[in-house]
């Protein structure tokens, strides 16, 4: 039995073995006299359970000084702990009852219950974080999703905190001027899903009404962010989304009231406790941002809500399903986007951001089924990526063009009903999917969720005509030929697909003259319904993105999309043009430098703001890794620099491309030139640096200020002056990132020696975050040879000292990508075969290895170019 990894079989056995009944839980969150408690909380747990008598099982904590433990009465002795297998419980009876009373640990990792201290007032906040098994530091629990209970919550608090639960609460005074809070008992749910947020958090309050009733809301946030909350419209969003659902689901929200608490130092976007949803702060804008990022952030609370149908209400049985769960939120949330809010553009951001991640993702050799063989929690841990997320969501989206948006929400609504309550596999919500469809749906899961990799699809044209008169050639035969799957077995697959043709028009416009949707299913496919059309001068196979595949552009294409891209007039049709060129640059099939000249020239005419924010990272990627170094230190990125700083200035003074274009200027090295502009910037102004309209403000000098720092061009005193200025919370994370910007051997040692500290003096997860954005930037790779070569030595040595999300975040941020070469991957490769390295870091090495051996043969690409 082990407790800390959890496995299936484990998890099965006990869940064969006992039923939980319910959860009574008493925490005292004060030091003993009133005021917030340091280092740990106390935690009394008593928990009623029904088992096969004369078993024995375990129950999971962690981190636990035990001061009492009983079962049915009868002492559990402190050697029957430890972390590793949990608290033993010997002699079970039919009915249980089992009482533990132990101090366990705050946290500064995001894990458990988290505290931060508040730098601009001092304030102490607290939140928990318990998905995937974190319950267990906060009190004992059967730690797993299967075994749902409900819970009654007892919170003693210092009487000027707010304390937020699942439920709704009572209040009384306690000892000391404290203030006991009685949290009424919840529904049935998951050990994962169990909220504990507390501090002086600021609180606005409103409510949504409809047909079903009437759902208390509430936003929560640090006082010292009030000001920013921009409550209004996070309420109309909120109620949008409930609209939305409720005529869309069946079945009425479930859980009561509806708070959302944006925490601090949060290591996700968002958590879906029910009824209590934390959200990753910087979701409140303390500064002003692009449209881009209001966008993102109602995608995130539309996620979180479709969570409480799909995850709260109905949960998977096992993280074998955990794709199910965050495939269909992060479906649904777009499905909600378009149908229900100003966003009706977000499957353009989808094909823009999901589907990137989901196809780097599915390169990796680390790539698995949609549907996952998770044995333990490690494994579950690991798997919060590209294709749980990204990849099974867009095969849902294949799925609703397959069987009928109507079919597929029929189906959804009876999965819903049968199933509240209680924990439930795919085969069950397959089934009543074929029932709503009329549809055997077990070919489709066994060929998309039970595979790795991604199909190409190509077009081969036979045209008629006279060669030499375009206007006159037409289209014979259009076949759609289809690759096999890779990496992975090489299957061939069904895919309901879409065939668009894009010529131009009087104006020079590319606009959409023909279009084709079929299913596909072998190697080659003839399209009937597109013969005879003119031949066009873009031929755009998954035209509306409704399959999962990689677009491969004919000759033709190819050179339209790279010499007139932003001329074709549909938002979608373009993203999947940039889509397929950034594909074409990743796997070697264009050279880099060719990427960067299309988005400098195209993005100033690109209106979508997410897609200009998203082709500038990548451009700058493409710079980064992809292109011969040597021009891009002579040439390309000096081109690009300047080319950010034309389009900032040629922008609509205030505008969103405006502010993105600066930006990206930012991220680049910069030079002489453009660290003058930035300078006037942040002494004198917008309009004494040419760039009229454009907001200075907290983030955006934070941003400058960096760029100058990594410039060689200000110092560690003007970094110490903007925090002074900046005492707050984000001041302290825009700082680190500063000083670990610094363009010295040294900086980029300290930086080190931050990332790796332990103990008590160990950096929040947050300050990890912002320190390792700044240690590795264009332009300072001569200063990260050191780093580089320690990098094994530092990574083991933490990963034993301070394991979990912290030491991965570490082992992703210092890894030496920017060592492209063959030593390296050779370094490595040696590295990922010791099997004496925790698996979930070999799974680390192996990615950035493959990103590596990536690069390498896109710059031989590239600089064969310059040749």
């Amino acid at each position: 039995m082990r407790s800390l990894n959890l496995t299936r079989a484990d998890a099965a056995q006990r869940a064969d073995l006992i039923s939980v009944d319910s959860y009574e839980v008493e925490i005292d969150l004060t030091d003993g006299a009133g005021g917030p408690g340091v280092d740990r909380f106390r935690s009394r747990t008593v928990v009623r359970f029904t088992a096969r008598p004369g078993e024995e099982t375990f129950i999971d904590l962690r981190d636990a000084a035990i001061r009492s433990a009983s079962l049915n009465g009868v002492d559990i002795t402190p050697d029957d702990y430890d972390d590793e297998v949990g608290l033993t419980l010997p002699g079970l009876q039919a009915t249980n009852e089992l009482v533990v009373d132990a101090d366990l640990a705050y946290t500064t990792t995001g894990e458990g219950l988290h505290r931060m201290v508040d730098p601009a007032d001092g304030e102490v906040y607290l939140y928990s974080q318990f998905e995937t098994a974190d319950a267990k530091r906060v009190f004992a629990c059967f730690d797993q999703p299967d075994l749902k209970a409900t819970y009654t919550l007892t919170v003693t608090a210092p009487a000027s905190w707010v304390v937020v639960a699942n439920t709704l609460a009572s209040e009384s005074p306690a000892e000391h001027g404290a203030v006991v809070h009685r949290f009424a008992t919840t529904e049935i749910m998951s050990t994962y899903l169990v909220a504990l947020i507390a501090g002086p958090y600021h609180v606005v309050s409103d409510a949504y009404t409809d047909e079903h009733g009437t759902i208390p809301l509430r936003l929560l946030c640090r006082t010292s962010l009030a000001d920013h909350l921009d409550a209004e419209r996070l309420f109309a969003e909120t109620k949008e989304g409930f609209r939305f659902y409720h005529r869309e689901f069946g079945l009425p929200y479930a859980f009561g009231k509806y708070d959302q608490i944006f925490v601090p130092e949060f290591n996700a976007g968002a958590m879906e406790n029910a009824g209590a949803v934390t959200f990753l702060e910087d979701y409140v804008f303390r500064s002003r941002v692009t449209g881009y990022r209001y966008e993102r952030r109602n995608e995130t609370i539309l996620h979180e809500m479709a969570h409480m149908w799909f995850g709260d209400l109905v949960t998977m049985q096992w993280w074998d399903d955990l794709w199910l769960n965050e495939s269909f939120a992060t479906f649904a949330s777009v499905l909600a986007q378009v149908d229900a809010t100003q966003y009706t553009d977000a499957w353009t951001t989808f094909a823009n951001v999901e589907k990137s991640w989901a196809y780097r993702q599915d390169q990796l050799p680390s790539t698995h089924p949609v549907a996952a063989d998770m044995t333990d929690l490690e494994t579950v841990e690991a798997n919060f990526d590209g294709i749980t997320y990204a990849k099974g969501a867009s095969v849902l989206k294949q799925l609703v063009a397959y069987v009928g948006r109507e079919p597929f929400l029929a189906g959804l609504r009876a999965y819903f009903a049968e199933h509240a309550f209680g924990n439930a596999r795919f085969d069950d919500l397959l089934g009543a999917l074929e029932k709503s469809s009329g549809r055997d749906l077990s070919g489709w899961a066994d060929q998309w969720l039970r595979t790795t990799g991604i199909n190409p699809i190509s077009v081969e044209v036979a045209t008629s005509g006279a060669e030499d008169d375009d206007a006159d050639t037409t289209i014979s035969e259009l076949t759609l030929v289809q690759g096999p799957a890779s990496p992975g077995a090489g299957e061939l697959r069904t895919h309901r697909i879409g065939v668009g043709l894009y010529s131009r028009d009087d104006s020079g416009a590319l606009v959409r003259t023909a279009r084709a949707e079929l299913d596909i299913s072998g190697e080659r496919t003839i399209v009937p319904d597109l013969a005879g059309q003119p031949v066009p001068d873009l031929i755009l196979p998954n035209d509306d993105d409704l399959t999962y595949c990689s677009v491969r552009l004919d000759d033709r294409s190819a050179a339209t999309a790279l010499d007139s891209l932003e001329n074709v007039t549909d938002p979608l049709a373009r993203t999947l043009c940039w889509s397929a060129l950034w594909e074409m640059t990743r796997e070697a099939r264009l050279p880099a430098r060719r990427f960067v000249e299309v988005v400098a020239r195209a993005t100033p005419h690109e209106p979508h703001i997410g897609v200009v924010q998203r082709v500038l990272t990548q451009a700058q990627m493409a710079l980064a890794r992809y292109a011969d170094p040597a021009w891009a230190a002579s040439t390309g990125w000096k081109t690009f620099s300047r080319a950010m700083l034309d389009a900032a200035r040629g922008a609509e003074p205030g505008s969103d491309h405006q502010l993105a274009f600066l930006t990206a200027l930012c991220a680049c090295p910069v030079g002489p030139d453009q660290a003058r502009v930035l300078k006037t910037l942040l002494d004198a102004g917008a309009d004494e640096a040419g760039l009229p309209g454009l907001t200075v403000d907290t983030d955006l000098r934070w941003t400058v200020l960096t760029a100058l720092v990594a410039a060689g061009a200000e110092d560690t005193e003007r970094i110490d002056a903007e925090l002074a200025a900046d005492a707050t919370a984000g001041g302290e994370r825009r700082a680190a990132t500063a000083r670990a910007a610094r363009p010295t051997v040294e900086a980029k040692e300290a930086a080190e020696k931050l990332l790796l500290t332990t103990g008590a003096e160990a950096p929040s997860n947050a300050i990890v975050r912002a320190t390792l954005l700044g240690v590795d930037l264009p332009g300072h790779e001569h200063l990260l040879a050191g780093l580089a070569d320690r990098y094994l030595d530092d990574i083991t040595g933490l990963w034993s000292a301070r394991p979990g999300d912290l030491a991965q975040t570490v082992a992703e941020g210092l890894f030496p990508s920017w060592e492209v070469d063959a030593a390296t991957v050779s370094r490595f490769e040696t590295a990922i075969a010791d099997d004496s390295l925790p698996s979930s870091l070999r799974r680390i090495l192996a990615e950035h290895t493959a990103d590596l051996t990536r690069a390498l043969a896109a710059r031989k690409v590239d600089t064969a170019a310059g040749d």
